[in-house]
């Protein structure tokens, strides 16, 4: 167990290293001048040239990127000064000179915007989005799986075409589309009916200070959910029409036990392993999909975050949240693999 789980950090790593050199170099292709983001339109050379030094952005690609490595690393060797031990909040492991080689969390810059720490801004939204991200994975496993199971016990029937017809719509149907469609009903239209509004965030700042506002998450999340259940629904369906041709649950049935007891307790369990897939990927899928369903509700998450960031070409914050969820997925993946396992004992993990 504890050799897979080494394996797959070290994979996991390489992937990360894979993403930040893919965003890193893909970014600055791109038109744009972060420095003016800084200074604006009308800052002075000396002002720009000054920043531009500051951040690094005068030296090469390749420099800027190896000087980033040096910083996301929690192993890395920095010059010994006090300035660089309250940037870093480092501990010393082997001096060398006027550089010393350290250990340290990871770090993620400041905004350009803000000259807010990265870490701090992740901090800060991450709530929301797994808020969002878990209520809606939530919401689409239960109500999937239990259509799913439904349309199979009355396959070939009016219920199960409406149901395989509905998901089919859920997964064809892009979710801004559907985001889009579902504020503007429900939240305009029908405001008066439903009490719900086509934009707000889990916390809302009035005069009267901060108050949590459950009632905006019902619509951002049931648009999050209708594609993985929709795709839930059709998983649970064929898993659960497979295992039910199979020969032990024809034995079951013939020894004359329950047609729920059979469905329950031999079924489902076995039908279940390839959804317990699908919504542990989905679940990390969704931390890094609401990007679109979080800007068309304004929802205050790392997807609204991450938007305003490419807008302003704010790259630390654009390569923080990035690798913050590269690696959401690498460990999810490993979780995945360790529950599939402890479900189905003929899985090895090797």
């Amino acid at each position: 167990m504890i050799g897979f789980i080494l394996r797959r950090l070290g994979y996991g790593i390489m992937v990360v290293l894979g993403v930040v050199f893919v965003v890193f170099f893909l970014f600055h292709v791109l038109p744009g001048d972060p420095v003016g983001v800084l200074v604006g339109e009308h800052g002075s050379k000396e002002v720009r040239e000054n920043i531009t030094k500051d951040l690094g952005l005068d030296k090469s690609l390749p420099v800027q990127f190896a000087y980033y490595l040096n910083d996301l690393s929690p192993i890395s060797v920095h010059t010994d000064s006090k300035a660089h031990q309250e940037k870093y909040k480092y501990f010393t492991l082997l001096p060398m000179g006027k550089r010393t080689l350290v250990v340290k969390y990871p770090y993620l810059r400041r905004s350009y915007r803000t000259n807010k720490k990265v870490s701090e801004i992740l901090m800060e939204n991450i709530g929301a989005t797994l808020v969002l991200a878990v209520v809606s994975m939530f919401f689409a496993t239960l109500i999937g799986i239990v259509f799913g199971i439904f349309a199979a016990l009355n396959q070939n029937t009016f219920v199960d075409y409406s149901l395989v017809t509905i998901s089919v719509l859920g997964i064809s149907t892009p979710s801004f589309v559907m985001a889009i469609t579902i504020s503007v009903i429900f939240g305009y239209y029908l405001k008066d009916y439903t009490g719900l509004s086509h934009i707000g965030s889990l916390w809302e700042t009035s005069v009267e200070g901060t108050t949590l506002k459950l009632k905006n998450l019902i619509l951002p999340a049931t648009t999050l959910a209708l594609r993985p259940l929709a795709i839930i629904v059709q998983l649970t369906r064929s898993s659960m029409l497979d295992v039910m041709s199979q020969d032990y649950i024809r034995t079951a049935r013939a020894k004359g036990l329950l047609f729920y007891r059979v469905v329950a307790k031999h079924a489902l369990k076995n039908a279940l392993n390839p959804v317990i897939t699908a919504v542990s990927g989905w679940l990390a899928s969704l931390m890094a999909g609401t990007f679109f369903i979080e800007y068309v509700f304004d929802w205050k998450g790392l997807g609204y975050t991450i938007i305003k960031a490419v807008e302003d070409r704010d790259l630390p914050i654009i390569m923080g949240t990035t690798i913050f969820i590269a690696c959401i997925f690498v460990v999810i993946n490993i979780l995945v693999d360790i529950l599939y396992s402890t479900i189905d004992p003929r899985i090895k993990l090797k």
